[in-house]
């Protein structure tokens, strides 16, 4: 803040004694070494060569019209045309006591706020929160907060892992061997568990591998993804234990967020846009799968709302 004040008062001074100069590249930045004082200013050099004349000349021109005594000692001129500062203890005193009666916090707001969208936490359903997901939930929820301290509009949002393969396994877990009164008790550490069981089932290297569960749950997956409404209902009920327990970490956290969508949300457009992706020539198939590879030539495409 001191140094903000310092600067604009250099500027105004500058444009007092060369009104031609353009004040926007002065700049003063905190001392390298503090044997020059607590700020220094450099930029009189280069606008004495943009004006052909002396730098040490100008800066003692600027110092003789530059009021700042409120704040630091008279600034000492060094070398060709340095400035250095020195701050007074009662101007740091006033600027601590100010930032304690929350007058200021030793910022200033963007003159040019946009949008920021900050994408973070991303937890799967079913699953609990790990490490890397609390990670991501402080780091984002403390840039939003900045962000928005600063004057920008910001977007949060947070986009839940609910939709894909695992759901096939969980739904032939959830039918053959759910527990409800451990489901009761803890919700995501009952669907972890019925997720590692039909894991292992489907898994020919494993040692608990059973014939057909794979393509059972391939099959339950081709229900959920068609409508059926008994998958449905129960890949509902998966996200509202799982979202139940989100809830309650981020209660915790004091963390909120403007938009919380899944995987799924983006579900009815996803064909579309592969098939435009294809028939443009961005995206191709390889072995009965289809990875993008960008090619500089994809139309803009609009989504519904």
């Amino acid at each position: 803040m001191l140094h903000h004040l310092l600067q604009e008062r250099l500027r105004a001074t500058l444009l007092a004694v060369a009104p031609e100069v353009d004040t926007r590249s002065v700049q003063i930045r905190p001392a390298t070494d503090p044997k020059f004082g607590d700020y220094q200013c450099n930029s009189l050099i280069q606008l004495a060569r943009e004006l052909k004349t002396n730098p040490r000349q100008l800066a003692t021109q600027v110092v003789s019209h530059l009021d700042v005594s409120d704040i630091c000692t008279v600034p000492e001129i060094a070398g060709p045309g340095y400035l250095n500062f020195r701050v007074l203890p009662p101007a740091l005193a006033r600027l601590l006591t100010s930032a304690s009666l929350g007058e200021h916090l030793f910022f200033a707001a963007t003159t040019s706020p946009k949008t920021v969208v900050v994408d973070y936490s991303s937890p799967n359903v079913a699953k609990p929160m790990h490490v890397g997901h609390i990670r991501s939930t402080i780091l984002g929820a403390s840039l939003a907060r900045v962000l928005r301290l600063l004057g920008y509009k910001v977007i949060t949002d947070n986009h839940i892992g609910d939709w894909g393969t695992q759901f096939g396994m969980l739904l032939v877990g959830w039918k053959s061997s759910l527990d409800r009164e451990a489901l009761k008790q803890d919700p995501l550490g009952e669907m972890e568990r019925i997720y590692k069981l039909v894991n292992g089932q489907s898994d020919p290297g494993s040692a608990t591998y059973v014939e057909g569960v794979r393509e059972r749950a391939r099959a339950e997956l081709v229900a959920l993804q068609a409508g059926d409404p008994v998958n449905l209902l129960i890949w509902k009920e998966m996200i509202a234990l799982s979202q139940r327990q989100f809830d309650t970490i981020y209660g915790r956290l004091g963390v909120e967020f403007d938009h919380v969508l899944g995987e799924s949300f983006y579900n009815p457009w996803l064909q579309a846009t592969v098939d435009d992706l294809v028939q443009s020539g961005v995206a191709r198939e390889s072995q009965g799968a289809g990875p993008f590879f960008l090619t500089g030539n994809c139309r803009p495409r609009t989504i519904p709302s």
